[in-house]
């Protein structure tokens, strides 16, 4: 019996915060309710409030949520084999995977979200970034320090490189989709981002 209390509970959390999620997206943080939420989730407002405190403490943990996503990236960046005659092959490879992820339209929809609420809650936006993004960008760095080792990079500072390859990739697609409200790219167009990226990469520190 306790099971299953336990088990209803957890689909009624997650009914919430699914919920949530779409309401912030569509309405940002201010304009939206805790009754827009439990609507949405199909419980009572007073089942919102019985897990959430309130709707601060809801958009903290839908935020700190989606950094769960990053150990599939990590695992991506840390995975580029030390071979020489592959490198462009791999890299791109990495680079095409890296910008599907990251401009995927719940992502791109929550990054600005968090940006466009970074004011009212600045510490969120910081442990966002910091538990998410610069987490991938410090594998990716080792990444690249490895391969600098193994002679098939030649680099300085192996996170500002790290810096270098992502922005490469994601400043026209991302900031595209900030200033016009969603996505507007294409595969094709992801596609010769991240082959035009590596080229313009390797050109830097090969």
């Amino acid at each position: 019996m306790e099971a299953n209390e336990q088990s209803r509970s957890a689909r009624k959390r997650g009914a919430i915060m699914d919920a949530a999620t779409r309401v912030f997206v569509e309405k940002g943080y201010a304009g939206t309710s805790m009754d827009d939420i439990a609507k949405l989730a199909a419980v009572s407002k007073q089942t919102v409030y019985k897990h959430f405190a309130d709707k601060e403490k809801l958009f903290a943990e839908i935020v700190m949520a989606t950094t769960d996503r990053t150990d599939a990236m990590i695992d991506l960046v840390a995975d580029i084999p030390a071979d020489a005659d592959r490198l462009e092959e791999n890299l791109t490879r990495l680079a095409r995977q890296f910008l599907t992820a990251l401009t995927q339209p719940q992502v791109l929809q929550l990054r600005r979200l968090i940006i466009a609420n970074s004011d009212t809650f600045p510490e969120l936006g910081a442990a966002w970034y910091e538990q998410g993004f610069e987490r991938v960008l410090a594998t990716l760095a080792t990444t690249f320090q490895h391969l600098a080792d193994e002679g098939l990079l030649r680099i300085d500072d192996p996170h500002l490189a790290a810096h270098h390859f992502s922005g490469l990739l994601l400043w026209i697609p991302v900031n595209k989709a900030m200033f016009h409200g969603g996505p507007r790219h294409t595969q094709d167009e992801l596609d010769r981002y991240a082959t035009a990226g590596v080229t313009a990469f390797l050109g830097a520190y090969r």
